[in-house]
């Protein structure tokens, strides 16, 4: 191992308690995963498929502790009526033994419209307290090619103030950054006080796309995943409340979107060989996430799994559910009067023919 990663190592090792084996290991295939010595991270080996009893079940409670020791107070009753009481959806229960949010059938457009509306009313409420309470929020959207993970967050950020909301979504490294500590250009783009920030793709590129295609050595993907879950949680230690959202959508639905992008010219640029390639790669990406949750979905910092066949669905489920992890009161200013405007007498208006306008076309 080189003196950087092994200077890199002793610093986290001093930091999070523990050592971090980050030696090269004969880890070709799924199979054969590094073994985990605390016993907060959980063995890869063991805890590959999600609800197989190997980890327990993530809870919320660790978020709501975080959050509320960073308010010091709990949400506004009123607020949280508001939330329980969703626009009728007029749909009879769904049926027992199906998983959450595994409907397949279309949401109506007024609907749809109406509730995303009201949501996005509360996302605004939610941003002020936010920043009256200088909280620190991180989004990470994470899930399959297609998924619908652009068009929820562009639903999150569409009424918010783009001052205090932002969405990070990085290239692949540059050079510079190959050599630098993998978190570190993610460190880089983390929230201020009363900020949010919405991550479109993340550190977990690691686990998935480079783990797939060969992007990162055997050396790299064991380091990363003795030690993302201790990244996480000096994170969350820190104050920052980090929710992590994985889109999920089946391998027809996927074939359906990837086609309509062939052949609409307005989505055409989402497709890249790299789509191509990773959609012959179907059950190594299925394997990569099911060993990614099995080290990374942690008390401190849970996987929430959104069912995205439906886009609209996902789109409401994923914004109520920020709503509903992160207490929050109506800070909303009264209505008020505007006072007259003053008199303009005294001026006079440049004359059009000394101004440049825009041809109207329309």
């Amino acid at each position: 191992m080189s003196k950087s990663k092994r200077a890199r190592s002793t610093a986290l090792e001093n930091l999070v308690g523990f050592t971090v084996d980050a030696d090269s290991g004969d880890a070709s295939d799924a199979d054969q995963q590094p073994t985990t010595e605390p016993a907060a991270v959980p063995d890869v080996e063991s805890a590959t498929e999600i609800g197989s009893g190997a980890t327990t079940a993530p809870t919320a409670e660790p978020m709501a502790k975080v959050v509320e020791g960073s308010m010091g107070k709990s949400p506004d009753r009123r607020v949280q009526q508001r939330m329980d009481t969703p626009v009728s959806s007029g749909r009879s229960e769904k049926e027992p033994g199906k998983k959450p949010g595994s409907r397949s059938e279309k949401l109506d457009n007024r609907l749809y419209e109406k509730e995303l509306e009201r949501l996005q009313t509360e996302l605004v409420k939610l941003q002020q307290w936010i920043f009256h309470k200088q909280l620190r929020v991180i989004c990470v959207f994470e899930g399959r090619d297609a998924a619908g993970k652009g068009g929820a967050i562009k639903r999150i950020t569409e009424p918010l103030n783009p001052r205090t909301c932002r969405v990070v979504a990085l290239p692949a490294p540059s050079e510079v950054e190959r050599t630098q500590w993998y978190f570190q250009r993610y460190v880089n783009h983390l929230p201020a006080a009363g900020e949010i920030v919405l991550f479109d793709r993340s550190w977990y590129n690691r686990a998935g796309v480079e783990r797939v295609m060969g992007f990162c050595s055997n050396e790299d993907y064991r380091y990363f995943v003795r030690v993302c879950p201790a990244f996480e949680r000096m994170l969350v230690a820190d104050g920052i409340i980090l929710i992590k959202f994985w889109f999920s959508v089946s391998d027809d639905e996927q074939e359906r979107r990837f086609q309509k992008r062939m052949t609409d010219p307005i989505r055409r640029w989402k497709l890249s060989p790299m789509d191509m390639e990773s959609r012959q790669r179907w059950k190594e990406f299925s394997r990569a996430k099911d060993e990614m949750f099995g080290f990374s979905d942690i008390p401190e910092a849970p996987w929430y799994v959104v069912e995205a066949d439906v886009k609209k669905r996902a789109r409401l489920n994923c914004i109520r559910h920020v709503l509903d992890l992160i207490p929050y009161e109506d800070l909303s200013p009264e209505p008020f009067e505007l006072p007259p405007r003053p008199d303009d007498d005294d001026y006079e208006r440049t004359p059009f023919h000394h101004q440049r306008f825009v041809p109207d076309h329309y």
